[in-house]
């Protein structure tokens, strides 16, 4: 006769032990490993400069780890190898010369192109040859150039004219912000902007626009600023202005004495040829 599975005292377990054990395993949770993440520092990258894929959460016991160009593992697309034990690092098909694999799994890409622009994945192998990917993405943006300032008037008459400023860019669709006197535009309903931002327009001119004013372009990883332009407003002192004005009234008071004069003169000659007679006719 086969021994039976278990002593019947011995599989006897209170059921009081049961619910506290399932008490026990409801509030319990086995601790989780975190999940292998890749950072990009930074995400938004202009051209020509670096980008480091950072690893994060990396699991111990690794043998190596791969990078691939693109959002999966593809051989054909593979950056490079990296094998801890050995240190040895083997480039891939992908290989471009300007990328470098680190101990500590991470992937510096330098003098970045747009073509850079997208998804790395990252592969690590373990001891027990079980494999773990993440993805990381950055964008590469273009080096904005030096813009400049147009104006249709450099030399504006106080309180007549107006002025347009436009700020010259070859960058493709920047965001463009202008300054004047290091500060953010104020708010006056003399200050109009236009054509994406890229044209402001100074309605009849004071004194106090002189400026400096300066035009900023940027996208999401490179800004420039163009040198500053200042006005020259054409305005008359108030003493010209007084000065003006007398001179109008005392050439207006010289006209008006020299009529009276010219008619006093006009009298006397007509009261010359034509006497008046004192002496009764007949």
């Amino acid at each position: 006769m086969g021994s039976p599975l278990a002593p019947p005292h011995r599989e006897c377990i209170p059921w009081q032990g049961l619910l506290l054990a399932a008490s026990l395993l409801t509030f319990w949770n086995p601790p989780t490993t975190a999940q292998l993440t890749v950072e990009s520092r930074p995400f938004n990258v202009a051209e020509g400069k670096e980008v480091l894929l950072l690893a994060h959460n990396l699991s111990q016991n690794l043998v190596g780890y791969i990078w691939h160009k693109g959002e999966r593992v593809d051989a054909n697309c593979r950056i490079g190898s990296h094998v801890i034990g050995t240190h040895q690092t083997t480039p891939g098909p992908a290989h471009s010369g300007r990328e470098t694999i680190d101990s500590n799994a991470s992937l510096l890409i330098q003098n970045v192109t747009q073509n850079d622009t997208g998804s790395y994945t990252l592969q690590v192998i373990k001891e027990d040859l079980v494999t773990e990917e993440a993805t990381g993405q950055f964008r590469v943006y273009p080096e904005l150039p030096k813009p400049s300032i147009t104006s249709n008037n450099s030399n504006p008459v106080e309180d007549k004219d107006a002025v347009a400023f436009t700020c010259g860019s070859e960058a493709q669709d920047p965001t463009y912000l202008w300054w004047v006197n290091g500060q953010s535009l104020p708010v006056s309903p003399r200050l109009q902007l236009s054509n994406g931002n890229r044209t402001l327009t100074l309605l009849s001119v004071t004194r106090n626009d002189t400026g400096p004013y300066e035009c900023e372009i940027q996208n999401p990883a490179s800004v420039n600023f163009s040198d500053p332009v200042t006005l020259d407003v054409l305005c008359l002192p108030v003493g010209a202005v007084a000065g003006m004005v007398t001179g109008v009234l005392v050439g207006v008071a010289l006209v008006a004495a020299l009529v009276c004069f010219l008619l006093l003169a006009k009298t006397r000659r007509y009261h010359s040829f034509f006497p008046s007679s004192s002496h009764p006719l007949g």
